[in-house]
Formats: structure tokens, C-alpha cells, sequence
């Protein structure tokens, strides 16, 4: 398993915790040394289960959007995106556990033509008010660099969460499955795509990022 770099710090932090608590309670043997030494090596397997990178086969699909991370599929609906289009479009909604690998990937290739980060709150990532209200940053997609069709994706921070990272900037050609960036611990990802888009998911449906495809342009 390997891991990402995200992660690096917060598991040099627990695993030099865990051996520190660990020879001490060796040497003192004191009952909350040993609780404690207990404790950092959850904390130690747990950050590394987190921050893992997964094998994934990163086929393209063409035509398709991919999912652009692991979790669940929380709402699809026709809803009013207010942020870039101002007009009617198809949410999906996933929602990443702590369980779930927190990496995110492009859904389609082509050429980043808007981008945002936005200070929010911190509302519970699968509240219906999280996507307009929490802290997120906005991505909006020019489909293989043509100008006929573009697609809204959204990274939200969640209560947990307080960190989003992406790699990708404004007017950036991108491809499908390239990492965009990371979402610590809990978060979701919502996506606009035009009316008309044929879906592939349903609700409750868990997927996975880079092979789920979450719809057909």
C-alpha cells in the first residue's frame, strides 16, 4: 500500500508518537503510557489507511464522466447552479466516509476555464446547504477543449474536513484521471452537467473514482 503525499506528515506525527509512548511505558510501565502508545498506533494505522493510494487501472473512458472520487452517491437532481451558469443543471452528489480514499481525480479531459476557492463554513458535507455555504473550490470544465459542452465540479469541505488541496489551475488542459487534489478527512464532490446528461448511477450507489462512470455526455 503505498502513500500519499498529503499524508506524509500525519504519519511521521503518530509513528513518532506510537514509538515514544511505547518505550517509555517499556521502561516506566505505567498503565497510561501504555494507553497512550495504544492509542497513536490506532491513530498510526488509521492515517495510513487514509492517506493510502489506491491501484486503480486510470483507463479513459471517452464520452464519459467519470466519478471523481470514492463514496456514495447522495442526490441527483435537477437543481439551479447560481456560482458560473446561472441557469438549470443535473446535480450528482458523492459523499466521501473516512473510510473512503480522499484523492481526487478530472472526470473528463479538456480545459480548465473557470476556478474558484471559496471561505465557507463547515456544515456536515451530505447537508443540502453544504454545497453553496461550506468552504469549496469550484472547477469548470471546457469538454475536450471545444467550447459545446462544460461540466461543474465542486470540492466542499465537510465538518471534519478543513483542508482542500488541488493541483490544477484556470486555463490548465487537463486529462481524465489526473489527480486534482485531496479533500482531508470526510468531504464531498458535487457535479453539474447539462440538462439531458444521461446518468449512469442511482442513488445510494457506492462508487469508485477513475472507474464508475457517473454519466454520458
Amino acid at each position: 500500500m503505498r502513500l500519499h503525499k498529503e499524508g506524509k506528515t500525519f504519519v511521521k506525527v503518530t509513528g513518532v508518537g506510537f514509538c515514544i509512548f511505547l518505550i517509555s511505558a517499556w521502561y516506566y510501565s505505567f498503565i497510561w503510557l501504555w494507553a497512550a502508545a495504544t492509542l497513536f498506533f490506532i491513530l498510526f494505522i488509521f492515517m495510513f489507511r487514509f492517506f493510502r493510494i489506491p491501484n486503480r487501472s486510470l483507463f479513459p473512458v471517452k464520452g464519459a464522466v467519470l466519478s471523481p472520487c470514492d463514496g456514495k452517491i447522495v442526490i441527483i437532481q435537477e437543481v439551479e447552479e447560481t456560482e458560473y451558469f446561472k441557469d438549470r443543471r443535473l446535480q450528482v452528489s458523492v459523499f466521501m466516509s473516512i473510510n473512503n480514499v480522499h484523492i481526487n481525480w478530472v472526470p473528463v479531459d479538456g480545459k480548465v476555464k473557470y476556478f474558484r476557492h471559496h471561505q465557507g463554513e463547515y456544515l456536515v458535507a451530505w447537508h443540502p446547504k453544504s454545497s453553496e455555504k461550506n468552504e469549496r473550490t469550484t472547477f469548470v470544465i471546457d469538454v475536450n477543449n471545444k467550447g459545446t459542452t462544460e461540466i461543474l465540479f465542486r470540492q466542499i469541505a465537510g465538518y471534519i474536513a478543513r483542508r482542500i488541496v488541488t493541483y490544477v489551475k484556470e486555463n490548465e488542459l487537463v486529462v481524465q484521471n489526473q489527480q486534482l487534489g485531496f479533500i482531508k478527512f470526510g468531504s464531498r464532490m458535487d457535479l453539474f452537467l447539462p440538462l439531458g446528461t444521461e446518468i449512469c448511477v442511482k442513488k445510494g450507489d457506492c462508487v469508485k473514482g477513475t472507474e464508475t462512470v457517473i454519466a454520458k455526455l
